[in-house]
């Protein structure tokens, strides 16, 4: 059984900066991809970024350049640092585990609150 748990988000005044980590237990191989989600209230879950087996990165266009994210393939961890953190990007954000011919696995979820 693989899980993934979640953890950094909070309530961020605009300009700020937060670190989200996302530790997945379990069995886990055939990796393609790990990566962060995000779902606004009204809005569907978007991709924000992901961090693939070969090292790769990906974000998508309103996040280049202010988050940045990573991974610690002996902890089995990913990161996404946030820097420059405005009220558009408030949402859940959920990390998830990609893989070679299996379903995704998907983590609880973390708040990311930014407002003055």
């Amino acid at each position: 059984q693989v899980q993934l748990v979640e953890s950094g988000g909070g309530l961020v005044q605009p300009g700020g900066s937060l670190r989200l980590s996302c530790a997945a237990s379990g069995i886990i191989f055939s990796v393609k991809a790990m990566g962060w989600y995000r779902q606004a209230p009204g809005k569907e879950r978007e991709m924000v970024a992901r961090i693939f087996s070969g090292g790769s990165t990906e974000y998508t266009d309103s996040v280049k350049g202010r988050f940045t994210i990573s991974r610690d393939n002996a902890k089995n961890t990913v990161y996404l640092q946030m820097n420059s953190l405005k009220p558009e990007d408030t949402a859940v954000y959920y990390c998830n585990l990609d893989l070679w011919g299996r379903p995704n696995y998907w983590g609880q979820g973390t708040q990311v609150t930014v407002s003055s």
